[in-house]
């Protein structure tokens, strides 16, 4: 094609003008927004309060249910029962150990755990003396050994 066949090919087709460089506008979604996969579900909004009259109009209609206290929950049991461990659980290993006469050392209980010094801390620390209550008493042996010890 040549020069001038090309200019006669513009000036007979009709060009539009060009606009300006703007976005075509977005079609409005019809779903809603879904939620990301593990996001916390939204609280629910509060119930209205209810006048004091309806309430004890409502109550006083309402026969007694047989059930007159429940029992407590899974939850609250644990809690009550925190102090007293399981039969063979760490916690009851390690309380084993300071029982002794003679107490334990950070190797026996390392070993009989399988947990590092930091740790073994952090639960006499934490766990014994905090949560427990119970007086640990943290000595030296002839050796240079810390030796730990509940006492009476």
């Amino acid at each position: 094609m040549t020069n001038a066949e090309a200019n006669t090919i513009t000036e007979t087709a009709a060009v539009a003008e060009q606009g300006a460089p703007v976005a075509p506008e977005k079609a409005h979604s019809k779903k809603g927004a879904s939620k990301k996969d593990g996001a916390p579900k939204a609280k629910k909004a509060a119930k209205e309060a209810k006048p004091a009259a309806k309430k004890a109009a409502k109550s006083a209609a309402k026969p007694t249910s047989k059930k007159e206290s429940k029992p407590a929950s899974k939850k609250t049991a644990k809690a009550k029962n925190a102090s007293v461990p399981r039969e063979f659980s760490k916690k009851a290993i390690v309380l084993d150990l300071l029982r002794r006469k003679d107490g334990a050392t950070m190797a026996e209980i390392a070993k009989a755990t399988g947990w590092q010094n930091h740790s073994i801390r952090g639960f006499i620390s934490g766990t014994l003396t905090k949560k427990m209550d119970l007086p640990v008493a943290s000595l030296k042996n002839e050796q240079g050994e810390r030796v730990y010890k509940i006492e009476k």
